[in-house]
């Protein structure tokens, strides 16, 4: 599914209009759509009460279309109108008209006639500022949005939760929480990224008659949302004869002293995942620990520095064992003393295979930026927002109030793919595509998931997908684990064993998708 800017459904707007589809009907529909997503949200729409609260723009005359068919289906409904009748635009001052005709009642808005009258209310739909909004609600709509938070009625938000940019996802002041938002032609970035994601409660999309050939006429942003369907047509078939290397083979460059979870985590997920073979190369010291801590993950002791860490002898060990392996994952708690620098700088210059960096080695490569933007061989990067601030030299605020841009400049800047972790990860290629995942999980908020991720995107590079397919197949299934494992077990205290756990029954999930294909 496409995502889009305000900018560009605008312009697909106005193509449609002048293309010859009225733009009242584009309002009847969206309006009508609106109405239906109310009656099924009230379940019963005869005798129930729902108030609608409008401004003077376009999306108000939504709210006074939906109005109307909720009227018509037998629901005592009232429009709160902010603003006077006059400054009503052409099309919403149309259908104000029409639901007056109709004998709809329409009242005039302040803060406190709303605070009084919305809390009797069974739905309040939220009809106020459409996605052209910026900046920060003020005087009589900031109260108004107040009232409808405080009334503890369910809300649905028409196009976006007004208060919300759509653009960014910014909110500079008061902006309605909704249960759901129905959104309209397609999903609006600002809807995906926080904090106004949070905002958003369900989503919904609805078709209101908008030419999908206008689509690549107008729009020049490639911003997708990850669907089931779209994940599970990447995901590799495994032929019934299959041997192990055929499946992929890992190799896993992870743990220093104190961190030697991070390295079993990540190389147990790149097995889960689906890897026929995985290796992980760690400190010669620590080797023992590991071999006591994995059973099927084959270990490879590495030069090391005090027994601890990786010493600089490690990179050319490392590089000669790549003939044998398909993808190098790079980083997962190695520590980032300088030996361990200057390996990872060393292998991300001479590793002639993928490499899926993440973690410490991110962070070291951050010291020295030059041996990630001068990889000539796929690259995949996976940080949270104070990596990438790291890389970018940018603070870790920076980064989170900014994340499509900083995804995208990441990989632009370093020719690699960028996953930049959080609520609703993002996926950007070199080239300019993102692929947002809708997910966002309190459960993930745990040491090592993105030790976890990282083994899954390696051993989806090893199973032969180009490294933008598999990080998206990577970040999918990872999430599809989480909602397993919260399932099973709740989100509070899930820990990314417990991913590691699932992510045969995601794949099994997926697979059996493709197989139907759904």
């Amino acid at each position: 599914m496409r995502v889009l800017f305000p900018h560009e459904m605008a312009a697909l707007d106005r193509a449609a209009i002048q293309g010859g589809i009225p733009s009242l009907d584009l309002m009847e529909r969206a309006g009508r759509y609106v109405a239906e997503q109310a009656r099924d949200l009230v379940v019963i729409t005869g005798g129930k009460r729902i108030s609608v609260v409008a401004a003077r723009g376009n999306n108000g005359g939504d709210g006074f279309v939906a109005a109307r068919y909720l009227a018509s289906w037998g629901a005592a409904v009232k429009v709160y109108l902010l603003g006077g009748e006059g400054e009503l635009s052409t099309d919403a001052a149309a259908n104000y008209r029409r639901f007056s005709q109709e004998g709809g009642a329409t009242v005039r808005a302040t803060g406190s006639v709303l605070k009084q009258e919305l809390p009797g209310s069974d739905l309040v739909i939220d009809a106020i500022f459409g996605t052209g909004f910026h900046g920060s609600a003020e005087g009589e709509t900031a109260e108004a949005i107040a009232a409808i938070n405080a009334c503890a009625t369910p809300v649905l938000a028409v196009d976006i939760p007004s208060g919300v940019e759509a653009e960014t996802g910014a909110v500079s002041g008061p902006a309605v929480r909704a249960a759901r938002t129905v959104t309209f032609a397609y999903p609006k970035v600002g809807l995906y990224l926080y904090p106004g994601a949070e905002m958003v409660g369900e989503l919904v999309w609805v078709d209101i008659g908008i030419p999908p050939c206008l689509l690549d006429e107008i729009v020049k942003s490639e911003i997708y949302v990850l669907e089931e369907e779209g994940v599970a047509a990447l995901i590799p078939n495994r032929r019934p004869d299959a041997h192990k290397g055929e499946c992929g083979r890992v190799f896993v460059v992870a743990g220093s002293a104190g961190l030697t979870g991070a390295a079993a985590l990540c190389s147990r997920a790149a097995l889960r995942a689906g890897a026929g073979v995985v290796t992980l190369g760690i400190a010669a010291g620590l080797n023992a620990i590991m071999e006591v801590k994995l059973t099927e993950v084959m270990t490879m002791p590495l030069p090391d520095e005090d027994g601890k860490r990786l010493d600089t002898g490690a990179s050319e060990v490392v590089r000669e064992a790549m003939e044998g392996y398909d993808v190098l994952a790079l980083g997962p708690g190695l520590g980032t003393a300088p030996s361990t620098c200057a390996v990872v700088s060393e292998l991300l210059r001479s590793v002639e295979k993928p490499v899926v960096l993440d973690a410490d080695g991110l962070n070291c490569a951050a010291r020295d930026t030059g041996c990630l933007s001068g990889r000539e061989y796929p690259t995949v990067i996976t940080p949270h927002p104070g990596e990438l601030g790291r890389l970018l030299d940018r603070s870790a605020g920076e980064i989170r109030s900014s994340r499509l841009e900083a995804a995208v400049e990441s990989a632009r800047r370093f020719g690699c793919v960028t996953v930049l972790k959080g609520a609703n990860t993002l996926v950007a290629s070199p080239q300019g595509t993102v692929h947002i995942n809708p997910l966002a999980m309190a459960g993930l908020a745990t040491a090592g998931s993105g030790d976890v991720l990282t083994g899954c995107i390696a051993a989806f590079c090893a199973q032969g997908l180009e490294p933008m397919d598999a990080a998206i197949c990577g970040v999918f299934t990872h999430g599809k684990a989480a909602e397993l494992a919260a399932q099973m077990i709740g989100q509070v205290g899930m820990v990314a064993g417990d991913l590691n756990s699932h992510l045969p029954l995601a794949l099994s999930g997926l697979l059996r998708d493709k197989k139907g294909g759904r």
